[in-house]
């Protein structure tokens, strides 16, 4: 099947053409025709299944199919992170190229005021984080009253980062009449409550098994000390001259000390975290994919919206402690087709976090000791001290109020 044959336009077509793309992904053969047809959806894809362009192409199509005069809002497009909208905004920009139509990307941790000109000067596409858009909302900035089309991308990451009263709030002050598209990478009962409130006798679209690993990616456990895990990592880039590595803590604090040993090391490396301004990640991430720096290092929100199509290279330096992160986490490699290797550090304290991660992918993942790095079997475990934002009934804050600053902005 080709792209010609999913109905797209002329415009779409030549801009997909420009990419190099000849043939659409599962997801995108599913989802655009099912789009097109004005049916609300949900879809369960995982990252780099190419879903990005499976609602992007389709929307920018029906846009254009129903011309109006003058720029206002018609379609909305919701994502947990600044680095996803980046990413989204890209994607629209990319596809809609031939097309008159007039986006932006709003978020927080930048001023306002530039978002509020090109608001008053006419969008038709807003590509937003919630907290930035409820701020443009209460400054009364910005008009949703036309919105034509709602998307909630990576809406199971929306909800983990506590936007669900933010996102009640947005769609209490849409129009009634619309079309929702709800794209999650796990369908948890919150999601499953958020889809039965939001859409309207929708069409289910899942191309992979839920909380799937992709089969392009090679995983390993490698069994280490807690205390070693620095020099083992300095290893692995080191003997396999590796170039490009994704790097994942769990705290911003521990991403900081990572980089640091790394530098010390000799190995060019940058953090990107809540923490750090987005000017600081915006350049963390370019030097990444330029080749300027060889590792970055990350916590699980910060890279929502790291999209490389080749990154051959994925570490654990800690596992998550949500299971589902594990899947988020190792899907930035093996994208696109091609094939990656994802890594994970396991010392004794993370076994019970190892088991919960095999139990939800439904494999045991292959273990690899490293000689000169085998485990003092004498070693006790020791309790992990979780992040703050820990998702659990009792830790997770209920309201934006009760939020940090830094997650109600969207950082």
């Amino acid at each position: 099947m080709s792209f010609s044959s999913l109905g797209l336009s002329a415009p779409l077509l030549k801009a997909i053409q420009d990419q190099g793309y000849t043939q659409p992904t599962p997801i995108q053969k599913q989802s655009i025709p099912v789009i097109l047809s004005g049916k609300d959806v949900l879809a369960g894809a995982q990252t780099g299944t190419g879903k990005t362009a499976g609602f992007t192409l389709p929307l920018l199509q029906m846009l254009g199919e129903e011309k109006k005069s003058g720029h206002y809002i018609r379609a909305l497009i919701l994502t947990p992170t600044r680095e996803l909208a980046a990413q989204v905004g890209d994607s629209v920009a990319t596809y809609g190229k031939y097309l008159p139509f007039r986006s932006s990307v709003i978020f927080g941790g930048v001023s306002i005021n530039p978002q509020i000109k090109q608001l008053q000067a006419g969008l038709d596409i807003v590509i937003a984080t919630p907290g930035r858009l409820l701020d443009h909302v209460s400054q009364k900035t910005i008009d949703l009253s036309k919105v034509e089309f709602l998307i909630l991308d990576e809406a199971d990451r929306m909800l983990d980062m506590g936007f669900i009263n933010d996102i009640k709030k947005v769609l209490a002050i849409l129009p009634k009449k619309r079309q929702n598209l709800l794209f999650s990478a796990t369908f948890s009962d919150e999601i499953k409550r958020l889809a039965d409130s939001l859409l309207n006798s929708p069409a289910l679209i899942e191309v992979a098994k839920r909380n799937a690993t992709s089969g392009n990616i090679k995983q390993t456990i490698h069994p280490v000390d807690r205390d070693r895990k620095k020099e083992l990592l300095t290893h692995l880039i080191k003997e396999g001259d590796w170039k490009q590595v994704l790097v994942f803590t769990r705290t911003k604090h521990g991403a900081n000390k990572l980089m640091a040993q790394l530098e010390k090391d000799g190995i060019t490396a940058a953090a990107i975290h809540g923490n750090k301004s987005q000017n600081a990640r915006t350049k963390a991430l370019a030097d990444f994919k330029n080749g300027e720096v060889r590792v970055l290092v990350a916590t699980d929100i910060a890279a929502r919206g790291i999209d490389i199509d080749q990154l051959p290279h994925v570490v654990n330096f800690e596992l998550p402690n949500i299971a589902e992160d594990y899947v988020h986490r190792i899907g930035r490699t093996g994208r696109a087709g091609n094939g990656g290797e994802a890594i994970s550090l396991v010392c004794v304290d993370e076994h019970e976090y190892l088991k919960g991660i095999e139990k939800l992918i439904k494999q045991e993942i292959p273990k690899h000791t490293i000689k000169e790095f085998t485990p003092d079997p004498f070693i006790k475990a020791e309790p992990i001290q979780q992040r703050s934002n820990q998702r659990n009934n009792h830790a997770r804050p209920k309201t934006a109020a009760q939020r940090p600053s830094n997650q109600r902005r969207g950082r």
